[in-house]
């Protein structure tokens, strides 16, 4: 079933690359929704069930918070050392096209944990999974979106982006499939939601929502994402 629902990650990302060729004016609502979708699953499903399966306190804090905190944290370094990298090929220069393949790269690598966590959040239950697997699916549209632009914006070839375009959707659908041959302990696998829903929350709040006010700071934008919010919690609450 994770596999299965890895394809939609696979289909969202390509859809996002081949977007990323075709801006509309439209493309703030879709990533005001995605930040409203990530945000919802976060609060109101994935970090609750992460402190069901991982709750146990570290020195007065639940083990699933503070990986929580730590996933939040290690996705703000992450980026921070890619704009560091950009920084110093900055717009007023020649740019690299390694930077655009190194951050690429790094996307990649998030989305194979994507499909990590699919694969787990399967393992816990259905609804958990399917929860989790919307986050990932809608996210992905951004993912693709982003992998496919900063590719191509630091001069690579089109075939490179395109090739980075489908190692991203690749790859969630590689780590959905590697769960299949391991089960996580209950608790082992709440710290690893813990910490994925901290780095799902940094990319909504720090990436997603502000590059969906950036050049469109409109009222329809923060309506599509109190919208995504509003539709976790129908979710949430149906499947209670």
């Amino acid at each position: 079933m994770a596999v299965f629902v890895a394809l939609g990650a696979f289909s969202m990302t390509l859809f996002g690359g081949w977007t990323a060729g075709r801006v509309t004016d439209r493309r703030h609502l879709v990533l005001g929704l995605s930040g409203g979708l990530m945000l919802g699953v976060v609060g109101l499903d994935l970090l609750p069930e992460a402190l069901d399966a991982a709750g146990t306190q570290v020195f007065g804090v639940p083990q699933a918070l503070l990986l929580f905190v730590v996933g939040f944290l290690a996705a703000h370094l992450v980026e921070r050392l890619l704009a560091v990298r950009r920084a110093a090929h900055g717009t007023g220069q020649e740019r690299t096209p390694q930077v655009g393949m190194t951050a690429a790269a790094a996307m990649v690598g998030h989305s194979l944990m994507d499909g990590i966590a699919i694969g787990a959040a399967f393992q816990v239950g259905e609804t958990m999974g399917a929860a989790v697997a919307l986050a990932v699916i809608t996210h992905d549209f951004a993912d693709g979106f982003n992998t496919y632009t900063i590719t191509s914006m630091y001069g690579n070839s089109r075939r490179k982006a395109t090739a980075m375009l489908v190692a991203d959707a690749l790859a969630p659908v590689v780590g959905a499939a590697s769960t299949v041959l391991f089960t996580l302990p209950t608790e082992l696998l709440g710290s690893y939601l813990g910490f994925f829903g901290g780095a799902l929350l940094y990319l909504a709040a720090a990436e997603i929502l502000p590059e969906a006010h950036h050049t469109h700071p409109a009222r329809s934008t923060l309506l599509c994402t109190a919208a995504g919010v509003g539709f976790i919690w129908l979710v949430v609450g149906i499947a209670e």
